[in-house]
């Protein structure tokens, strides 16, 4: 296999998961609030599905780093396949709360095997292969390819949901998902990985813990930039999913989920023009660490003022703008981590950095969707603003510590 074939299939991958799972993401809130759930207890929903994804990341890693990325991704799907149609059926039936927790919890499971397992697969890949590229690159290429499927998803979930109603999303989602299956177990291959020996699961758990100290939290490099994480993707979890209901209040028409999923494929949007230029910026910017942030001190001071706006057509604007700097730090983020994790220990590693943006989201989204329960969507994103910018300090000492090879050739990060 080629690097241009492992970039490839990549490639192919993101835009076939992410097209089945952004089918429900422009009208989830809604969907949950027609369930019968109050505004409290959707964002709480949302808390149990990250705090599945804290309490599943590290055994999933495992797999990932054991059995093979691939496995891991199979399951992955196959996991989201089920409880995609156990939401619809929870939907259906207006179930009570402690439903809704326990199948979110294991919606974050699913999640959980993709996390790591699919940013080492590349990784090793493109190493294998020799490619001679930029990790900023190619991430960026998988920014913009997971950007226009998310656009077609979220815009054709919203329509959908308009022309029938907010069950049928669910519907399509499950049946794209069996496509992804079928991709997924005929082109994926793990190729410049070697499963490690497997032991005892007490064992293995042990090895997980000191690898992601040693080459997380004990690694000067990034240590700070995977603790500036639960701030950011907690606030944008609920930046997104808050604008949903956000929006359509704005609007002045409560039942538009056409206007709710365009909002969400304006997001898309703001992705694909923040991936795209993703590149640019890292060649212009050599200092990462100081990308990141400018982009989390601008996208702060975007949503606070989404937050004070009256105008629909403004917040909508000032939504593509916070999407497209959110967008444009991720492939920087990505590459960063990457590049200082070996080989070995990479799917672990990055999981554990999406448990720590996960375990951010346990506490944040919750007191987020009290905030606007109890003052409203527009102070709540005030509150996201101030949340979001604490960040910023912990980026400081990242890049106070920051070695001289941070800012060496890209090609670096295919070293581990």
């Amino acid at each position: 296999m080629t690097a241009e074939r492992v970039l490839r299939t990549y490639l192919t991958l993101v835009v076939v998961s992410t097209g089945a799972s952004s089918m429900i993401w422009g009208i989830n809130t809604l969907f949950l609030l027609d369930a019968g759930l109050g505004i409290g207890q959707t964002f709480a929903a949302n808390a149990f599905f990250t705090a599945g994804m804290v309490l599943f990341e590290v055994p999933t890693g495992v797999v990932a780093d054991t059995v093979g990325r691939r496995t891991s991704y199979l399951l992955g799907t196959v996991t989201l396949i089920g409880t995609t149609l156990l939401y619809l059926l929870l939907w259906r039936a207006h179930a009570p709360f402690v439903l809704w927790a326990a199948v979110s919890m294991l919606l974050g499971l699913g999640f959980t095997f993709f996390s790591g397992a699919t940013e080492a697969w590349l990784v090793d890949g493109l190493h294998a292969t020799g490619y001679t590229g930029s990790l900023d690159a190619a991430f960026a290429k998988g920014q913009v390819a997971s950007g226009i499927a998310m656009m077609a998803g979220t815009i054709g979930g919203g329509v959908l949901a308009q022309l029938t109603n907010l069950g049928a999303p669910y519907v399509v989602r499950a049946v794209l998902l069996l496509v992804t299956l079928a991709v997924a177990a005929r082109s994926m291959r793990d190729i410049g990985f070697t499963p490690k020996t497997r032991g005892s699961v007490r064992g293995e758990m042990a090895g997980i813990v000191r690898a992601s100290l040693r080459h997380g939290l004990l690694d000067r490099r990034v240590r700070w930039v995977m603790l500036a994480g639960p701030f950011t993707a907690g606030a944008s979890v609920y930046g997104f999913y808050a604008a949903q209901p956000y929006l359509l209040q704005l609007y002045g028409h409560a039942g538009s989920y056409a206007i709710a999923g365009l909002s969400a494929g304006i997001v898309a949007g703001a992705q694909i023009a923040g991936g795209a230029s993703a590149s640019s910026v890292a060649r212009v910017f050599r200092d990462r660490i100081g990308v990141l942030i400018g982009a989390i001190a601008a996208s702060g001071a975007v949503i606070a003022v989404i937050g004070l706006v009256t105008s629909f057509g403004v917040a909508l604007v000032l939504l593509m703008l916070w999407g497209t700097l959110f967008a444009a730090m991720s492939p920087v983020r990505q590459a960063y981590l990457n590049s200082h994790i070996p080989s070995a220990q990479r799917a672990t590693v990055l999981s554990f950095d999406s448990l720590l943006g996960s375990a951010g989201g346990v506490v944040i989204q919750p007191v987020l969707g009290r905030s606007a329960d109890a003052w409203g969507y527009g102070p709540a994103y005030l509150v996201t603003a101030a949340i979001q910018t604490l960040a910023v300090p912990l980026l400081g000492l990242a890049r106070r510590r920051k070695p001289v090879e941070d800012t060496a050739d890209q090609a670096l990060a295919l070293r581990g």
